[in-house]
């Protein structure tokens, strides 16, 4: 199948049109917004990409549940050949973008452009249409940069979403369901939004309940200047349509990801080493403080490993800037460039530290960084769950790499607290109360140690490691599982 080729090597630098001063808040009456959207609207554009596919029944997108993408409405929603034969179809779908200089580079999502054949754009009055070359698109950030041959064209003017607070007003622009321009008003609802949804690696999102619909992707986030504050993305919702809860991607972000796109072709982004976990209240009254990020697995010879950091400290200031949760260190890394020296300070044992840390580069998206003892009495804790020992069959079953040590759960009684805390059957049991698990016999021995009612479990399941706190008086109320991870910054 043809795929529209993203363009190789370096581009000439963007000139990008940036007015950060701040949002003047005392206008809070305003009656009309026309002339913020005179200026800013004719630099918003449509994006229309067409591409081949194996028609499918469409009913299980459409179907699909809160959260989704926006691609826009297709075309064609032809079924297969009699016989349930699929046949090659062209499908031509809507998105939106935002051009941002005069010599026609054009901002918009990575998932409006991804694995198209051809992408065209559409604007003006009367209307103009391009052939857009894809210069490059980051899956991560979900940010594409397109280029189109043409001059003296109209320039979006970019804010600075560093200085948006909640409450600030903005307007949406797009072309919702395909029906022409479009302008929804509302306010910024929430900051920093990390949904821990499989969307995309990177997400902090501003959430507004400014309408955003199929079509809307790519588009401009306005402040009440006029200045683009977030690039349009997605929504939460059961119909499809907007139900008040959008998002955008913050332009600082966007700028930093098209502009390294635009002048080498790729992103490169500082790399700690480190999964992490949030601190949840329970964790945090284990380890002594509610703020920061808790690690939970060293890459072995990665910039932290080799900084002396280990799993069980929190990360609790990045250059001397406090790092409230996990998502805050993240976003602190990865807006850093490969072989930055950064300044961490962490907690460990109740004793803060600090270390210099060399920063590694990113890997890409998805790399990869016995006899039963059951514990059927009542004293000690783990309670109702029963370990055996890592057998060769069981290792490479679960796919678990050399390094890792520990007790094998066989077992768990679904109203024990160790279900209650999110213990299934196949974890793998590494620490109790931060003291090293090496087989079953020995997890066994903490256990009864251990006088509870509450234990510290850091287990490892599907290839990273949780930390767990097990509540031996807590009555059963659904099984839990311990919170999805973000890949290691």
């Amino acid at each position: 199948m043809l795929q529209a080729k993203d363009k190789e090597g370096p581009a000439a630098p963007m000139k990008l049109m940036v007015d950060a001063s701040p949002i003047d808040r005392s206008t809070f009456d305003r009656v009309s917004y026309s002339a913020v959207v005179k200026k800013a609207a004719p630099s918003v554009v449509d994006v229309l990409s067409t591409k081949r596919v194996k028609t499918q029944d469409m009913s299980q997108f459409f179907n699909d549940p809160m959260f989704r993408h926006f691609f826009g409405m297709p075309d064609q929603q032809q079924q297969g050949e009699p016989g349930g034969r699929p046949r090659e179809q062209r499908t031509q779908n809507l998105g939106s973008g935002i051009i941002v200089t005069s010599n026609g580079y054009i901002l918009t999502n990575n998932h409006v452009v991804e694995g198209a054949d051809e992408v065209k754009v559409k604007f003006g009055e009367p209307q103009r249409e391009f052939t857009a070359t894809i210069v490059g698109r980051d899956a991560e950030t979900d940010v594409a940069v397109l280029k189109i041959d043409a001059k003296d064209l109209p320039v979006a003017v970019l804010g600075d979403s560093d200085g948006l607070q909640v409450g600030d007003t903005v307007l949406a622009i797009g072309d919702p369901f395909g029906i022409g321009a479009t302008v929804t008003h509302g306010i910024v609802s929430a900051l920093g939004r990390d949904m821990n949804r499989e969307i995309e690696n990177i997400e902090d999102f501003i959430q507004t309940d400014a309408a955003i619909n199929p079509g809307n992707s790519g588009g401009a986030l306005l402040d009440s200047d006029g200045r683009v504050v977030g690039i349009n993305t997605a929504i939460l919702s059961h119909s499809g349509g907007s139900n008040g809860v959008g998002f955008a991607i913050p332009i600082n972000l966007v700028r930093s990801v098209a502009e390294q796109l635009v002048a080498t072709g790729k992103v490169q982004r500082g790399f700690l080493g480190v999964d992490l976990e949030e601190l949840t209240p329970d964790l945090a009254a284990q380890f002594g403080t509610a703020s920061g990020a808790l690690i939970t697995d060293v890459t072995p010879a990665g910039p932290a490993d080799k900084a002396g950091l280990k799993s069980g400290d929190i990360i609790t200031k990045l250059n001397g800037k406090t790092m409230a949760n996990r998502n805050h260190l993240v976003l602190a890394v990865i807006s850093l460039t490969p072989g930055t020296t950064v300044s961490v300070e962490y907690i460990r044992n109740g004793q803060t530290a600090n270390v210099s840390v060399k920063l590694g580069a990113r890997p890409p998206k998805g790399q990869a960084t016995g006899d039963d003892h059951g514990a059927g009495n009542d004293e000690g804790v783990l309670n109702g769950v029963g370990v055996t020992d890592i057998s060769a069959e069981e290792r490479e079953q679960l796919q678990l790499p050399p390094d890792v040590k520990g007790a094998l759960v066989s077992e768990v009684d679904p109203d024990s607290g160790s279900a209650q805390a999110g213990i299934t059957q196949g974890d793998i049991i590494l620490e109790l109360n931060r003291k090293p698990v090496h087989n079953a016999d020995e997890a066994v021995r903490l256990s009864a140690e251990i006088k509870g009612p509450k234990v510290l479990v850091r287990i490892w399941r599907k290839g990273a490691s949780w930390y767990v706190v097990v509540d031996e008086t807590k009555k059963p109320s659904g099984e839990a599982a311990p919170p999805e991870q973000d890949q290691a910054p």
